[in-house]
């Protein structure tokens, strides 16, 4: 019994630890965007690796994601009321901008992005090249995080945009080919649900998921020890906190956002 106790006030302890370490890390990385020098060519990679190269995964994804959600729907909603499938528009356009589109987007990129940042990040702890940038009077945090969280932040939104233009189309396709809705109704019944809120409640969460996706993988990374395995688990723990923390943020925004009326 004391021995259960033990490991459990130690595990309680190692959570708290985590946490403030995560906290302070985050901290310095917000403080860190405002230092010079500005590598922006860094950046500019960055960009290119984390949101350039995620555009097909996160715009494939929501197509076939619209297109589901128009099969699935339509055919019940009109077995059970005739005609309200011409509604079609409206409900799957509105579910892509408010929830659909964000979070997909968000989860496809920490697995993709989240995965590939602590793995970089934590082979360069393993392999002591961070230490080798502070004995070159180099912050690691300024130098590796800062770039990966502005990418991260600039690029999710963009990449949102594009999934719920892209979905839109995909259940309008469906809509059309095996309800019979025609284009214009659909998107007519589109633009009388969906409001400019909508979309603005929308994508202002990816900018707290790509945060999110950047420091928590980067955490992970810098935390890595114990070579190869070491390395494995960070990547391991940076997708799936990264995942938990995009679901459980993701109500906790929404229900702010409510509060203002977005």
């Amino acid at each position: 019994m004391v021995q259960w106790i033990q490991r459990l006030g130690a595990g309680t302890i190692d959570i708290f630890e985590a946490i403030g370490a995560f906290t302070i890390f985050s901290g310095q990385t917000i403080r860190w965007i405002f230092a010079r020098p500005f590598d922006l060519r860094n950046l500019g990679y960055q960009m290119s690796e984390i949101g350039v190269k995620s555009i097909p995964v996160g715009v494939v994804s929501s197509f076939f994601v619209g297109m589901v959600m128009a099969l699935q729907l339509g055919g019940p909603m009109e077995k059970q009321i005739q005609g309200i499938s011409t509604y079609m528009g409206g409900g799957i356009s509105l579910a892509m901008v408010r929830e659909l589109a964000p979070v997909l987007t968000a989860v496809l990129l920490a697995g993709r992005v989240g995965s590939s940042i602590a793995a970089e990040v934590g082979t360069m702890k393993v392999t002591e090249q961070i230490d080798a940038l502070t004995t070159l009077a180099t912050n690691p945090v300024h130098y590796l995080s800062v770039p990966r969280f502005l990418a991260s932040v600039i690029s999710l939104p963009l990449i949102t945009v594009m999934a719920i233009v892209v979905g839109i189309l995909g259940g309008a396709i469906i809509s059309y080919v095996s309800l019979d809705i025609p284009f214009n109704m659909y998107f007519e019944n589109a633009q009388a649900l969906v409001k400019l809120n909508d979309l603005i409640s929308g994508v202002a969460k990816t900018f707290f998921f790509g945060a999110e996706i950047a420091l928590v993988s980067c955490f992970t990374g810098f935390r890595a020890k114990g070579g190869a395995e070491g390395v494995g688990q960070a990547t391991i723990q940076a997708v799936v906190f990264s995942f938990m923390l995009i679901i459980v943020s993701d109500y906790f925004i929404t229900y702010l956002f409510q509060l203002f009326g977005l």
